[in-house]
């Protein structure tokens, strides 16, 4: 697969259960500068703490932040969807929240922020979608597809929960398959 790094202006990971280990791993060994943000949308609880910030912080050379409503997007940056919230992109400088009702039990849904993605970034965006335990993220997925942008799964083989992953491959015509070991590289290399 070719990389091309003047082409990638958005990178959106959406995981559930077993997701962490996998976007801990990608952090610690991302290449800095990036020219493009990274997007997390993790299903976790309504009301969690924002400790996954604080603790992603401390793995990533990059500032990490958790979105609020009307987040600029730049570069070299890395954001995580606060918990139950869906995440929208206005246009490519910014994004926004919303609290409309749950997609595949999911709010945020990885769905709902990987096809707005795909109608503002178009061809420049990357979807890759990890470990998990119900379906959300592949008929985005596949939307990223349909709009010419990348779609990067991680293998079910080595997913926590291979459910998610193992629908997305079997459903979408996919331009790579990663592994937490790898996906940095691949980052790296764009």
């Amino acid at each position: 697969m070719k990389m091309n790094s003047t082409n990638t202006e958005l990178i959106v990971i959406g995981g559930s259960a077993g997701s962490l280990q996998v976007i801990m791993e990608m952090i610690k060994k991302l290449d800095t500068p990036l020219s493009f943000p990274i997007l997390l949308v993790v299903h976790r609880k309504a009301h969690s703490t924002n400790i996954l910030q604080t603790l992603l912080q401390q793995l990533s050379p990059l500032e990490v932040i958790e979105i609020e409503d009307k987040t600029d997007v730049q570069k070299n940056k890395i954001y995580i969807v606060p918990a139950d919230y869906h995440l929208l992109f206005e246009d490519k400088e910014t994004m926004s929240l919303d609290s409309s009702e749950k997609m595949n039990y999911s709010r945020p849904s990885i769905d709902v922020t990987f096809k707005s993605a795909a109608e503002i970034y178009g061809e420049k965006v990357i979807g890759i979608l990890l470990s998990g335990a119900n379906a959300d993220g592949v008929k985005g997925l596949a939307y990223i597809k349909k709009n010419k942008g990348q779609v990067w799964i991680q293998d079910p083989e080595t997913a926590e929960v291979d459910y998610m992953p193992k629908h997305a491959v079997e459903e979408i015509d996919y331009d790579l398959i990663i592994n937490s070991g790898n996906l940095a590289d691949y980052i790296n290399q764009l």
